[in-house]
């Protein structure tokens, strides 16, 4: 491999870029779209040649590979005109893992798996191993290599996006929590072939390593049935996580947050954690000392007897579901966003129980009014996120949730689903403090 060409300006494109030009490797990178100013910045800063806003079709062609970012569909012209020319394509983590051959943790899911991840993370670093934080969350793979950090694991959040363009990859140790649906958008709304993308990872596991799976996720387990896998399979139950009795920690007891899918989560990271070779006292110190990820079930603040939830993350129905099954009060539902193929009747039972009001926070509302406007739930909209905390209020007594759970993207508004969560958090907050000036 002579030259690169890096499809892509964001992190995991630029990442690749850096960790190219490192490795002395001839690296241009073009983006369809605009690169942003402090990744421009980088690019410069390294001599490494850019286009954005188009690409140069001879440039890419002429590359001995293309690491195409996981933004990019594979069924994009783009992707379709290099596949028909015989040009080879790559993930960021297909081509990092080119560049490193040490331990690696490797974890996906439709929910959960951030959360998880940040687990994991946290309880081998505790443990005072050397250990990096990539992937999906985080940093790029790739630019976990560029330091001189000698890793003793690296921690990969991976997605399906990211997993569609993996050859060779391999981990040490993996989890799939879940395949439900999502990302249906990008998979022709095929199920089946969003399973697929999925369960790469698990032929991504050396023969001598272990994949935790869901036993109670069907698709998880018709994968394992119609695709067998050589490594040691270790199920774990949603509905009673358990694992071997023996070293057996009591998790509930150690671990601060709710939810039965957080007592889930939690369990498949504790058995990685013992596979490394952690004590039972040091996963138990370190389950304490866990807070948890940011727009995720975030519990930040109450407002005249009313919290709010900031469960940003939340961008398919499934998240939804598990938020609203761990609410215990009266919920004010705030919903939308851009639609990935959402079935939004999977809820119905759920929001008739659990929700008295939903805000739809989105450019486009028709399919959430299709599914619950028959429901005898007041649904009203905007698409404005202090308006949507103000009309929240109008639904909330003391005592209620706010739950901002939008099971969509966040593109039609907000930059991502960090940037939804953050302008609600403020909007929350500069709310409250106009109620106290009110008073």
């Amino acid at each position: 491999m002579q030259s690169v060409v890096v499809l892509g300006g964001g992190e995991s494109g630029v990442g690749a870029a850096l960790l190219a030009k490192k490795k002395n490797l001839s690296v241009f990178v073009s983006d369809y779209g605009s690169i942003s100013d402090n990744y421009k910045e980088e690019l410069n800063n390294n001599n490494i040649l850019f286009e954005e806003r188009g690409h140069s079709f001879e440039k890419l062609v002429s590359a001995d590979v293309i690491v195409k970012s996981p933004g990019i569909p594979n069924n994009s012209e783009i992707i379709k005109k290099l596949h028909s020319e015989g040009v080879l394509i790559i993930s960021e983590i297909e081509f990092a893992s080119r560049y490193y051959d040490g331990k690696v943790v490797a974890i996906t899911g439709s929910n959960g798996k951030t959360t998880t991840t940040s687990l994991t993370y946290h309880l081998l670093c505790e443990s005072n191993f050397s250990v990096g934080l990539g992937g999906n969350i985080g940093h790029a793979f790739s630019r976990l290599l560029i330091s001189e950090v000698s890793y003793d694991w690296v921690v990969l959040e991976i997605s399906s996006f990211q997993l569609d363009n993996v050859k060779s990859f391999s981990a040490d140790l993996g989890m799939i929590l879940n395949i439900t649906p999502d990302h249906l958008d990008r998979y022709d709304y095929i199920m089946q072939a969003y399973a697929e993308a999925k369960w790469k990872l698990a032929k991504a596991i050396k023969a001598e390593g272990t994949l935790f799976l869901n036993s109670d996720d069907i698709w998880s387990q018709d994968m394992l049935k119609i695709d067998m896998v050589s490594c040691e399979i270790v199920n774990v139950s949603f509905e009673e996580p358990l694992l071997s009795t023996e070293d057996a920690i009591d998790i509930k007891k150690h671990f601060q947050l709710k939810g039965d899918h957080n007592l889930f989560n939690a369990t498949m990271a504790v058995g990685v954690a013992q596979r490394v070779g952690l004590s039972t006292m040091a996963i138990e110190k370190s389950l304490s000392s866990f807070k948890g990820i940011p727009h995720r079930l975030e519990f930040f603040g109450v407002v005249a007897g009313v919290e709010f939830v900031n469960d940003s993350k939340a961008t398919n129905v499934e998240a939804v579901s598990v938020a609203l099954g761990a609410m215990d009060k009266p919920v004010v539902w705030i919903v939308g966003g851009v639609d990935k193929g959402n079935d939004y009747s999977l809820l119905r039972e759920i929001v008739k129980t659990k929700v008295k009001g939903i805000v739809c926070l989105t450019k486009d509302d028709s399919k959430i009014r299709d599914a619950f406007g028959s429901d005898d739930i007041k649904i009203v909209s905007t698409q404005n996120v202090m308006e949507s905390v103000g009309l929240s209020m109008e639904f909330a007594s003391s005592g209620d949730v706010v739950l901002l759970s939008p099971a969509c993207a966040s593109f039609d508004l907000f930059d991502n689903y960090i940037d939804r969560g953050d302008q609600f958090k403020k909007a929350v907050r500069e709310f409250g403090k106009s109620i106290k000036h009110s008073t």
